[in-house]
């Protein structure tokens, strides 16, 4: 959602790093100051010199030297990997988790160890360098990024069939005008049309947010202090320790993957399905479902967030919707087909949730834009009215490793030109095949997105720098009301709704990327060519690589079904906004109007008490936006990834050190081992190969009998 950390960060249903790129949370204090950072001692031998002074020695490549065949080869390896990853997260809750510790791991051993090969044989040419390491990371980032961006699990297969008759047949939104249904040629040549845009929006504004405003970009200053760390010798000795508790636990968590498989011969079936709390819990969604992945995302994500997760199921699934339930006949009609119609219990499910969402967005995207011009107000205040003083200032200020890194980072400039002709170029291609894949999507629609998309982009990548929250995800959802009822109902709302959410969130989530990723370039030495052609090639990667994963679940499993293992509930979530757009407040079910005003109000009052009260209690006051998401999927993964926060809480409370440098090494392997399996998993299904046991609970009252139950 919008929700998903460098630092330790998750992402939801849209995405990437950054204390919640989908749920678009952040560090607030990030903790990385834009000035001498890097006066304090390094570790090891180096403990007098600045970073720059350790690797003075070292030549800087130049920047066509930085893209190497075997990085890119690496890149797109570790990219299908993630990839797989984050679309199993995308397809089953939304939450997705930072991988930029993972990316970052997998990029440095699998060159290490290549150049390690070709050393013993006397044949390595060319070493590796944090510049190398660098452009694989943005490599990798960017597509593992389409996975997320590209709106698999949201707003693209919301537009299905599927979504539409899960809403209900007789709801707004099932004309054939509002439908699109998922094919890899569409959805591959749509993601090659709106996901580079956005790489132009804000290329030519990279020396003033670096350089001229310091912004911090906490994410991007954190994965470049990993770089950096990796190539030291200290470091190196740490980073193949890490990669060795990485590799145990992948090893475990995949090997458990396929011991579960056996177990899931049926619906319902297998140990993601155990009743641990008893039946009745389960059949409210709580229940422990031995998912590693969660659990891994839970000793990623920070505990607030996970505790947040878990405070909301209690509310919805254990107070809210057993009350409402109640109500059934009174305040919606009984006998509704079973979590199908938003008219039912599920549209108090959807709505409540969204209202919780808008709430929080709001709020943020108010705050940042504030934040934004305030500052850049002040920048260009202090600069008026002091110019020379200042820059005498810092020039007599400057470091030597600010003066290195602002020398390499201006030297290989980018023309703004070039920036230009590129994005109008790629606008006009748009106005050109969006109405053609979606015809309620007019050409003026576009060009009305394209024109105030960069004011949005930069904004988001100014807040970005200053907060690390992306707000992405929520221009995605203000683009579905707006275009949604600019087409009005009749006309393809609904479609034209979801279409134009892809196009802003793509333009705004890129831009706000390639602005972290010259961040964690500048603090490594790493040329602005260099660091915008791998974001180029890695978008170019994932628009191939995510819409083909997507593909693969969608044809092995029953991706989108309501109890399945890939419900996919965000789809229904986004063709609720889209509908709430373009139908207005009359597709709500009785008093789900007050009680989205009473969830609304709460959400902002939430974060108003979190910005006023000191930080030390800030810190148990639960995030609306983690609280939201259970709302609708209920709370089987909250506890999981609560699981995750308390085996990481006992291990600080034990090892404080030891905690910092190896959970995220051992959660990366949890999470990726589990992910990965789902790969083999899809190609049985593809084959047919049926799991031979299926393990299931059943109430002693229940009236299935055993004989009907193995039959079926």
């Amino acid at each position: 959602m919008d929700s998903t950390q460098e630092s330790s960060s998750i992402e939801v249903e849209d995405g990437r790093p950054g204390l919640v790129k989908r749920l678009g949370m952040g560090n607030s204090s990030p903790g990385f100051e834009s000035k001498n950072a890097w006066n304090k001692p390094a570790v090891g031998d180096e403990n007098e010199l600045s970073i720059e002074q350790i690797f003075d020695s070292k030549k800087v490549p130049l920047w066509w030297e930085q893209i190497t065949i075997r990085g890119l080869f690496a890149s797109m390896v570790i990219g299908i990997l993630l990839s797989i990853i984050v679309m199993k997260f995308n397809l089953t809750t939304g939450v997705i988790p930072s991988l930029n510790v993972s990316a970052g791991l997998l990029g440095f051993f699998f060159i290490k160890t290549w150049t390690k090969i070709l050393e013993k044989a006397g044949l390595l040419i060319t070493p590796f360098t944090r510049q190398e390491n660098t452009v694989i990371q943005t490599c990798v980032v960017a597509c593992t990024g389409i996975a997320f961006s590209g709106g698999f699990g949201s707003y693209m297969f919301a537009m299905s069939s599927k979504v539409a008759s899960q809403v209900g047949n007789a709801s707004p939104g099932f004309d054939a005008k509002d439908i699109k249904n998922p094919e890899l040629s569409w959805m591959i040549g749509y993601l090659f049309v709106v996901s580079f845009t956005g790489l132009f929006s804000v290329v030519s504004l990279r020396k003033i947010m670096i350089i001229d405003y310091k912004l911090t970009y906490p994410s991007g200053t954190a994965t470049a202090v990993l770089i950096n760390g990796f190539h030291t010798p200290q470091g190196a000795k740490v980073a193949r320790k890490q990669v060795l508790y990485l590799g145990k636990f992948f090893v475990a968590s995949f090997l458990w993957g396929f011991f579960q498989w056996f177990y899931k011969a049926g619906d319902g079936c297998g140990f993601e399905n155990f009743p641990t709390l008893g039946l009745q819990a389960y059949a409210n969604k709580f229940y422990f479902d031995f998912s590693t992945s969660y659990i891994g995302a839970g000793m990623i994500c920070p505990h607030l967030v996970n505790v947040s997760l878990l405070v909301g199921s209690i509310i919805s699934y254990g107070i809210m919707w057993p009350l409402i339930e109640k109500r059934e006949g009174d305040w919606y009609p009984a006998n509704l087909p079973e979590n199908n119609s938003l008219h039912g219990l599920t549209g108090y499910k959807v709505f409540i949730s969204i209202s919780l969402i808008l709430g929080d967005g709001l709020y943020n995207f108010v705050k940042v834009m504030f934040v934004t011009f305030r500052s850049m107000y002040g920048e260009w205040k202090k600069k008026k009215k002091n110019e020379s003083n200042q820059l005498q200032a810092l020039d007599a200020d400057i470091t030597y490793d600010e003066q290195r890194r602002t020398e390499i980072f201006i030297k290989d400039a980018i023309p703004w030109w070039m920036a230009v002709c590129g994005y109008v170029g790629l606008s006009v291609i748009s106005m050109g095949v969006i109405p053609t894949i979606f015809p309620p999507m007019k050409w003026y629609y576009i060009l009305v997105a394209y024109i105030i998309a960069p004011v949005l982009a930069f904004c988001n990548a100014y807040g970005c720098g200053l907060t690390d929250w992306s707000l992405a995800s929520n221009y995605g959802k203000l683009a579905i009301f707006i275009f949604g009822a600019w087409a009005g109902k009749g006309n393809g709302g609904v479609l034209a709704g979801l279409a134009s959410c892809g196009v802003m969130l793509s333009i705004v989530s890129t831009a706000s990327d390639l602005s972290q990723d010259f961040k964690t370039g500048y603090l490594t030495l790493s040329s602005p060519r260099s660091m915008f052609v791998s974001q180029v090639l890695g978008t170019a990667m994932g628009c191939i690589i995510g819409p083909c994963t997507f593909w693969l679940f969608y044809k092995a499993f029953d991706v989108g079904a309501k109890n399945g293992e890939y419900s996919a509930p965000f789809g229904e979530l986004y063709r609720g906004m889209a509908i709430l757009g373009v139908e207005g407040f009359s597709s709500l079910p009785h008093n789900c109007l007050k009680i989205c005003y009473g969830f609304f109000a709460f959400a902002i009052a939430i974060n108003i008490i979190r910005d006023r009260v000191p930080r030390r209690v800030c810190q148990y006051i639960p995030l609306p936006m983690a609280m939201a998401i259970p709302f609708y999927l209920g709370g089987y993964f909250a506890i999981d990834m609560f699981v995750g926060t308390v085996i990481v809480f006992i291990w600080q409370s034990c090892n404080r050190k030891s905690a910092d440098v190896y959970v995220p090494a051992v959660a990366s392997g949890l999470l990726c081992g589990g992910g990965i399996w789902s790969l083999p998993e899809s190609i049985l299904a593809l084959a047919k190969v049926k799991p031979p046991i299926c393990m299931k609970f059943l109430s002693r009252t229940s009236n299935i009998k055993v004989d009907d139950f193995l039959n079926t």
